[in-house]
């Protein structure tokens, strides 16, 4: 009788052996499969952070040069006035600078 008691504990003992054995191998599975899964949130959390400064760089960019086109666009109208402007005047200031000629000539004389 005391063998089958003793018996019976000591495969007690190896059951519960083994179900902490099993837990703890599942513990430690656990922790692994939460590691792998916190390194492959943080990856796709920095692939998206990158995603999101690529897609704002690009939108920053193409404002830039859309601001760009339009003062290069405002500058070379500003330009074509002022030819203009200086083109109708031409006739006038060369009528002018050849009356102000003469009328040194004269005063010289």
């Amino acid at each position: 009788m005391k063998t089958d008691v003793l018996k019976s504990i000591r495969e007690t003992e190896e059951e519960y052996q083994a179900m902490i054995r099993d837990a703890q191998a599942g513990r430690k599975k656990s922790l692994s499969d939460a590691e792998v899964e916190a390194d492959n949130l943080i990856q796709k959390a920095q692939k998206d952070a990158e995603g999101y400064r690529n897609q704002r760089l690009a939108e920053a960019r193409a404002q830039a040069q859309n601001r760009y086109a339009g003062i290069v666009k405002e500058g070379e109208a500003r330009a074509d006035a002022l030819q203009q402007q200086g083109e109708r005047n031409l006739t006038k200031a060369v009528d002018f600078i050849v009356a102000r000629f003469k009328e040194q000539l004269h005063a010289k004389a």
